[in-house]
């Protein structure tokens, strides 16, 4: 997390509004995923729902471990969250990282000429 808040830390006004609006698009929310915990925990529905693909086969193929794997989760879900949400800023970031640079790059190539 501290690493996230030093790269914002350097972003333009631009950068952060479009960090914004990127994560309002594709953030994980965490009603949402307590929802699909309540109703479909025993098959691993709030797995999928926030990318832990391999995990979410592994509860439908046991129904949630008969039931004691979403159970725990009742426990790890909000860290579940967390981590997938923080997962998906620090990908923004570094799409925008790649995107200044090229821009630069362009701005550089440009001055040459």
């Amino acid at each position: 997390m501290m690493s996230s808040l030093l790269q914002k830390q350097n972003l333009t006004t631009e950068q952060l509004q479009l960090l914004a609006s990127e994560m309002s698009k594709k953030q994980k929310s965490g009603g949402v995923a307590w929802l699909l915990w309540f109703f479909t925990g025993g098959i691993g529905g709030h797995r999928f729902y926030l990318g832990r693909i391999g995990t979410g086969v592994a509860m439908l193929l046991t129904l949630g471990g008969l039931g004691i794997w979403t159970l725990v989760d009742l426990f790890l879900m909000s860290g579940m969250i967390k981590s997938t949400n923080e997962s998906i800023e620090n990908e923004i970031l570094s799409e925008i990282r790649l995107l200044s640079q090229a821009k630069a790059n362009t701005e550089v190539a440009a001055g040459r000429e």
